[in-house]
C-alpha cells in the first residue's frame, strides 16, 4: 500500500475544512485538472464529485464517491477510474501539536488497477501523494497565514475546548 504523511503547519480544522470543501478538490488532487460535486452533499457517505483528468487532447471523465467519514478525522474515497476500475483512497487528520499530520493512503480495490498492481506502481502512488500533500500544506497553510494577517493586532486566538490533545 503506498502510505505517505505531512505535517502541515496549520490546525487540523483548517486541513479538514479545504477536504471537506468538495469545490476545492482539484486544488489539491494531482492529475485532476477540473472537478465539482455531482451527488449528495460532499463530504458526506454516499456524495461524490465528478472529475476530469486530461492527458494532451484526451480526457477522462469520472467521479469520487465518500465511502466512510468522520468529520475532522477520517476522509475515505473510492475513486473511479472507468476501464481501470477503483481505487480507496484514505485520508487521515492528526493533532500533532499546534500541527496536522496528514496520512494518505491508496490502493486499487478492482479492475486492472489491481491486476497490474506491483512496485512499480506503487512508486509512481508515492510520488503523486508527495505532490498531493504538497499541494494540500500549501493551501491550508497560505489560508492559514491570510487568517492570521486578517486578525486584529492584540486580539488573543484561545483554543477551542475540543481542539487539540490526544483523542479518547
Amino acid at each position: 500500500m503506498a502510505v505517505r504523511h505531512r505535517l502541515i503547519r496549520t490546525s487540523p480544522q483548517t486541513v479538514w475544512a479545504v477536504l471537506a470543501d468538495g469545490t476545492r478538490y482539484a486544488e489539491w488532487v494531482v492529475g485532476t485538472s477540473s472537478s465539482e460535486p455531482v451527488r449528495g452533499n460532499w463530504p458526506q457517505l454516499g456524495s461524490a464529485i465528478g472529475y476530469e483528468v486530461r492527458f494532451g487532447p484526451l480526457s477522462l471523465t469520472n467521479e469520487t464517491v465518500v465511502r466512510r467519514c468522520v468529520p475532522g478525522e477520517t476522509l475515505e474515497l473510492e475513486a473511479l477510474a472507468g476501464p481501470l476500475g477503483t481505487a480507496r483512497i484514505a485520508i487521515e487528520t492528526r493533532t500533532w501539536g499546534d500541527h496536522c499530520l496528514v496520512i494518505a493512503d491508496e490502493h486499487p480495490l478492482r479492475g486492472a488497477g489491481g491486476l497490474m498492481h506491483n512496485v512499480a506502481v506503487e512508486a509512481l502512488i508515492q510520488v503523486r501523494h508527495r505532490a498531493m500533500l504538497a499541494r494540500l500544506a500549501k493551501i491550508c497553510e497560505r489560508e492559514a497565514a491570510e487568517e492570521e494577517r486578517r486578525r486584529p493586532l492584540g486580539q488573543v486566538v484561545s483554543p477551542k475546548p475540543d481542539a487539540g490533545g490526544a483523542r479518547a
